[in-house]
């Protein structure tokens, strides 16, 4: 499955059901499904907000395939590249405190890094490319 989208909220909401839809007759799990959906949700959130901050007119080229070991994903942008020119380390935040002194995001790493496997990073040519797998759908 091929998907080229905005980069924009409302394209990556659009673009996420889509994705959820296309991938109906791959027969996998609800609980597979969601877990796709939250790291989809968090990578593309991060283009539009950060990769493609100064830059409203941007596209995101998401590309899904199912092998054997699972559902690879590579997500291309010519945004901004990251800083320091690889992922961040998605630490577990501290929640070990008063409701109120909860952060306010970073999350959104940490699960990328718990439920994907094989994250790799590249800026090339002015495009960044993230790959990932899922183990999802996964042939016994």
């Amino acid at each position: 499955m091929r998907l080229i989208l905005p980069a924009t909220d409302a394209a990556v909401r659009r673009g996420l059901q889509t994705i959820k839809h296309g991938l109906e007759p791959n027969g996998l799990a609800a609980d597979e499904v969601a877990s796709l959906e939250i790291v989809l949700a968090e990578i593309l959130n991060n283009i539009v907000e950060h990769a493609y901050a100064d830059d409203p007119e941007g596209l995101i080229d998401i590309r899904l395939s199912q092998a054997d070991d699972g559902l690879h994903c590579l997500i291309s942008d010519k945004g901004n590249m990251m800083p320091g020119g690889e992922p961040p380390l998605g630490l577990q935040a501290n929640l070990n405190c008063d409701i109120a002194d909860l952060p306010e995001g970073g999350f959104g790493w940490f699960l990328i890094r718990e439920l994907a496997h094989e994250l790799q990073y590249a800026h090339i040519d002015g495009e960044n490319k993230l790959s990932f797998r899922m183990a999802i759908g996964q042939k016994r």
